[in-house]
């Protein structure tokens, strides 16, 4: 009979084996796109409450108007004009919609060819700025308070009075390390992520009114704080081949494409999937989404509007008036979908005015946030003119926050628009023709280096400063 001990490992070895092969089979489900009949889905869904509203609006409030049957809402003349205008919005909000469902957003398979995932350099920052502040932090507070030197090991005895070897310390489970010359071998604090983390934990919380023990880095040519008390933006650089590699498709992804778990491909400047639509929001159709939005915000505003008014009028001139439940369906779906689009349309128009995609707003959010946190650190939650006197500081010394520190701004909200609707007024308002963003051409901010990376303000092009 074998041991326990071989037992035991083979168990062991066994129940490594089962976590593994599920660990393997939850990302192979979790990488698998979605079904096509789960992806539209919601476009069938969206297609009969446009079928339905139809149904209700027409049938139910305009055509006895306009026969003028008894329990009628209103004149032959209103129920002909709120009928005029209720087609006209209607069909314009389905003509977009068949625009942007029918309309890919650009994928990136079909521009660019597998290869092999590019050779990377050093250690990839894959954390974040707070992260890199941290570890600066770290690098700051090493500098100021030194280690004490190591005392003399030439004489160093143990407790039974034999001398201990300098070069094979026990480890903490009681196995002896190998001989090494190095003698930070064991001491994970030497590792900077490590360390980072130790200072973190270990580090003297700063008052906003003490702050005096603050000095400037060791080795800089300009005074300045430690970059847990500075904007410090990510010094990642994002543009390189190892970080625009996706691992799923096994290709280069060109600049601001992502990958869409639920469509299972790369999509060009990703925005984000949009289930009303069965697919994603990109560069070759965000223009025909955003028409889309407005048409339904008129779309959703007029019968929701016209709809309470004629019924709320009704009620009030006739005293046994009863309210048609299939009116107020609608009423309910109406007045949801207003708010819904609205939101909708204010979002992706302050987007657009910025070049900014959904994914990339996300990034800036952070960036906002951990700037607030920065500010926490630096002034108490009441002194709202040192905070703003400190960001303004900031801004000079690297500009804005999602405009020049923004790496497709364009310097003006005027190019940045036309940049996805077109410079013709009509092309704002028509689902007519093509969207003037390829997906692939994109010009970089002189504001940042070749490698994606923000840089301050004097180190902009002179034209710029």
């Amino acid at each position: 009979m074998a041991p326990n001990g071989t037992l035991r490992s083979g168990t062991e070895h066994k129940c490594m084996g089962i976590v593994e092969e599920a660990r393997e089979k939850s990302e192979a489900r979790r990488n698998k796109p979605q079904p096509w009949i789960v992806r539209k889905l919601a476009v069938f869904i969206t297609i009969a409450i446009i079928a339905y509203t139809w149904y209700v609006y027409v049938g139910r409030m305009c055509v006895p108007m306009i026969r003028q049957d008894a329990g009628a809402l209103g004149s032959r003349g209103l129920g002909i004009t709120f009928l005029v205008v209720f087609c006209i919005l209607g069909l314009m909000m389905i003509w977009a919609y068949e625009k942007i469902v029918f309309t890919s957003p650009g994928l990136a398979k079909d521009h660019v060819h597998k290869s092999h995932a590019p050779p990377t350099r050093g250690m990839q920052t894959w954390w974040d700025t707070e992260s890199e502040a941290d570890l600066a932090q770290a690098q700051f507070q090493a500098s100021q308070n030194p280690p004490p030197p190591p005392p003399p090991s030439e004489t160093k005895r143990s407790k039974g009075g034999s001398r201990a070897d300098p070069k094979r310390q026990p480890s903490q489970n009681g196995h002896p390390l190998a001989p090494s010359d190095d003698e930070n071998v064991g001491v994970t604090d030497t590792l900077p992520p490590v360390a980072a983390a130790r200072a973190k934990a270990t580090a003297r919380h700063v008052s906003p009114q003490d702050q005096s023990y603050i000095q400037p880095l060791p080795g800089t040519v300009n005074a300045q704080k430690p970059m847990m008390y500075t904007r410090a933006p990510s010094k990642t650089p994002i543009l390189l081949p190892e970080y625009r590699y996706c691992q799923r498709d096994g290709f280069q992804k060109p600049y601001r494409a992502h990958h869409c778990r639920a469509c299972g491909t790369c999509v060009l400047k990703y925005d984000h999937h949009c289930p009303w639509v069965g697919h994603c929001i990109g560069a070759r159709n965000h223009r025909f989404f955003l028409i889309f939005v407005f048409w339904a915000v008129l779309f959703c505003a007029w019968a929701f509007a016209t709809l309470v008014g004629l019924n709320a009028h009704a009620s009030l001139v006739r005293p046994n008036f009863n309210i048609d439940g299939q009116m107020i369906a609608i009423i309910v779906l109406s007045g949801f979908f207003l708010v819904f689009t609205t939101a909708l349309l204010v979002t992706h128009v302050v987007l657009i005015c910025s070049n900014m995609s959904t994914v990339e707003e996300l990034g800036v959010r952070r960036m906002r946030e951990r700037e607030k946190r920065v500010l926490g650190r630096l002034h108490a939650w009441w002194q709202f003119r040192r905070r703003r006197e400190t960001v303004k500081q900031w801004d000079a010394e690297w500009g804005r926050i999602g405009k020049e520190g923004h790496m497709w701004w364009l310097g003006s909200a005027r190019k940045n628009w036309e940049a996805t609707m077109g410079d013709k007024a009509w092309m704002w308002f028509l689902p007519i023709g093509k969207s003037p963003d390829d997906g692939l051409s994109y010009v970089v901010n002189p504001r940042f280096d070749a490698e994606g990376r923000w840089l301050p303000r004097n180190e902009w092009p002179a034209e710029l400063r």
